[in-house]
């Protein structure tokens, strides 16, 4: 059994669904909450040429993570352990498990199939690739 759960936490349904798994199938486990903010995204946007945009949008990212880590508390009834990680995801959540010292992963899936999973590319699969622990996948 798992001592250490780390559970990547974007607010999507899937991510939520993970979390309620982690906490019902790892119940003496430390459970973490991570939140990958990812820089790319911060370039998406018409207002990204902006004199101080990256930092506002930065301290917004943050202040999201907090608000889904309050969240998660709430909606699990008990504490957990929080990390708000920079980088791309899958790398970031991979990288995060390994020097932490983490036993297990339990992560959402977006459920994407076909032709949108092979060009948009799945975060859940590459983290099931790379990670040197077990990883579980939630739908």
């Amino acid at each position: 059994m798992a001592d250490s759960v780390l559970v990547p936490l974007d607010g999507s349904e899937q991510s939520w669904n993970a979390l309620d798994h982690a906490v019902a199938e790892f119940e003496d486990a430390e459970i973490c909450v991570i939140n990958v903010i990812d820089p790319i995204e911060a370039g998406y946007s018409s207002e990204a040429t902006a004199v101080g945009y990256a930092e506002e949008w930065f301290e917004k990212a943050k202040e999201s993570a907090q608000g889904l880590f309050d969240d998660a508390e709430e909606r699990t009834g008990r504490e957990l352990t929080t990390a708000v990680e920079v980088g791309r995801p899958a790398r970031t959540i991979v990288d995060y498990a390994e020097d932490e010292g983490y036993d297990q992963i339990v992560m959402g899936s977006h459920g994407r199939s076909g032709v949108s999973r092979i060009l948009l590319g799945s975060v859940a699969e590459t983290v099931v690739r790379r990670s040197p622990v077990p990883v579980t996948v939630i739908r």
